[in-house]
Order: C-alpha cells, then structure tokens, then sequence
C-alpha cells in the first residue's frame, strides 16, 4: 500500500490566448526499452523552455497515445522542438519507440475552461 496520495488529475488550465498547442498522437511498438526514462527526462527538460504552458496526456485503450503541449508563443515552440535532447529522443522514437505517429500544430485563438466547485460539507453528526 502506498503512503503518499496519487497526484490530482487535471488539465492544463485555459491561458489568455493567442498561445500555441502541439499535438503529438502516437501508436508505440511492442519494445519500450527505455522509453519511460526518456519521457520523464522530456517532461523535466521542456519545463525549462521559457514559455512553456503545460502538458496533457491520455492514452486510450487501444493503444493511442496523445500528448499536447502548451507554448505562449512560436518562440517557446521553437526552442522546443529544436532542444538538442529533444531532437535525440525524437530519433530514438522514430528507430525504436513508434509504429506510427501525427503532429499537430495549432495557433489557439479561444480558450476557457470549468472547474466543479467542491460541494460544502455539512456537520458530522455521531
């Protein structure tokens, strides 16, 4: 049994736009060596990127993996997909990681989001 509490399940909150979201929908292979350290690495190394939003994953029962990327401007965009680290870990998932995979790229011009307010807790009576 764990000691600790999961982490929360939110998405990134809505941002005051213009801003930019990269999509990034993949089917991975069978042979994963490696592949979990190389996306936590990913995952510390683009929070470094002035500019940087946040992250969504998902993965769907079938296999269908979808990861999207939050970035203020083309700049932050930019330096992201150019990173050097990046760069290496998108050649090693093109050789080992992925069957098949589909990046969009998008300029958000409307965003807004919702959050259920927490419903009051009356007395407890005993």
């Amino acid at each position: 049994m764990s000691d600790h509490s999961p982490e929360p399940v939110a998405p990134v909150g809505a941002h005051e736009p213009p801003y930019y979201v990269a999509v990034f929908t993949a089917v991975r292979t069978p042979g994963q060596d490696g592949y979990g350290e190389t996306a936590s690495r990913m995952e510390e190394l683009v929070k470094g990127i002035p500019g940087y939003l946040g992250m969504d994953h998902a993965q769907t029962p079938g296999g269908l993996g979808i990861t999207v990327g939050y970035f203020r401007d083309a700049d932050a965009l930019a330096a992201w997909r150019t990173d050097a680290g990046h760069r290496e870990a998108q050649k090693r998932g093109r050789a080992e990681w992925y069957e098949s995979y589909t990046l969009h790229v998008a300029k958000v011009e409307r965003s807004h989001g919702f959050v259920r307010p927490p419903v009051p807790q009356g007395p407890v009576e005993g």
